[in-house]
């Protein structure tokens, strides 16, 4: 009676996040620096405490069932948040530090992130910043689940349906680039119809950008790039670019960076589906810390001077 009017513990959370995350009760118990024996008892006790069966026994190892899913999404939110408390505590007794998880898109990661982090680290210098690059189908559950603090990049059309919260610090459009000294590098009267016959560097098919620039090309009566390479690496698409013939579609703080540094051009053609806001996006009803609370203010001051 006692097992089943017990609360769940943190030790209980972690472990149900392990087994989620290893789908093995031997991984899981490695992980935990536990027995398997251990993590089996103390599974039954969880399964006892929520009156929930939780996982599925399989040959290859345990499958969450929706009760599981849904308990370690929770358990993942209590473990961050925890982790918060402590760097908050942190924080207020010294002041100068803090750590912020930041998950950045292509679009940010040139120029507006890495100006506001060295700016706001000359006032923190013991603010821990972890950077994680990606599109927004992964870093978005990433920021829901707890894991960022928020996302700096091109905001998602689908604020609604993801439940965040996005704030606009300045405007974006994508521009078509190519390596210095590529055939059409001299052009200035391109359309996009004089662009097909070339080999295309794009984003993903998943993400927003990708799109916006098949919206851009069905615009124009054609038919976006079939055979394109995905990527969204800035070096891999950097070295096909400037190695070989290939035409590719980059934000243009990316864009401006690079054509800055002389290896690349910009090529005169406008895809106006791709002019969206940049800005953060955090979570609903979420609370930052006060490390994450500065960069914020940072970010804001530096997107009012990158748009002079």
């Amino acid at each position: 009676m006692k097992l089943l009017t017990s609360r769940l513990t943190i030790r209980h959370l972690r472990m149900v996040v392990a087994i989620v995350e290893e789908g093995n009760l031997v991984r899981a118990a490695k992980r935990l620096n536990m027995t398997q024996s251990a993590v089996t008892k103390a599974l039954q006790e969880i399964e006892a405490i929520t009156k929930a069966h939780l996982f599925d026994r399989t040959n290859r190892g345990v499958v969450p069932t929706m009760f599981g899913d849904t308990l370690a999404e929770h358990a993942r939110l209590v473990i961050t948040q925890l982790a918060h408390a402590e760097e908050h505590l942190a924080d207020l007794r010294d002041g100068t530090g803090g750590r912020v998880a930041i998950g950045t898109l292509l679009s940010a990661a040139a120029e507006l992130l890495p100006t506001a982090i060295a700016r706001l680290r000359k006032e923190r210098p013991k603010l821990v910043v972890k950077i994680v690059e990606g599109t927004n189908d992964v870093l978005i559950p990433a920021l829901r689940a707890g894991e960022l603090d928020m996302v700096v990049g091109r905001l998602s059309e689908l604020r609604d349906r993801l439940n965040v919260v996005q704030e606009v610090l300045m405007d974006d459009i994508a521009c078509v680039v190519a390596r210095r000294g590529h055939p059409l590098a001299e052009r200035t009267d391109l359309s996009l119809a004089d662009l097909i016959g070339w080999e295309w560097i794009l984003p993903p098919q998943e993400t927003s950008l990708r799109r916006q620039i098949d919206i851009a090309f069905r615009e124009e009566g054609l038919e976006p790039p079939p055979h394109a390479v995905d990527s969204v690496s800035l070096l891999t698409n950097r070295a096909l670019l400037i190695d070989a013939d290939y035409l590719g579609v980059v934000p243009a703080q990316v864009a401006r960076r690079e054509a800055a540094l002389g290896a690349i051009v910009i090529l005169p053609v406008t895809l106006q589906a791709t002019a969206i806001p940049i800005g953060i996006t955090t979570r609903t009803n979420a609370r930052l810390s006060p490390a994450a609370e500065v960069l914020v203010e940072t970010l804001r001051r530096t997107a009012q001077d990158l748009a002079q």
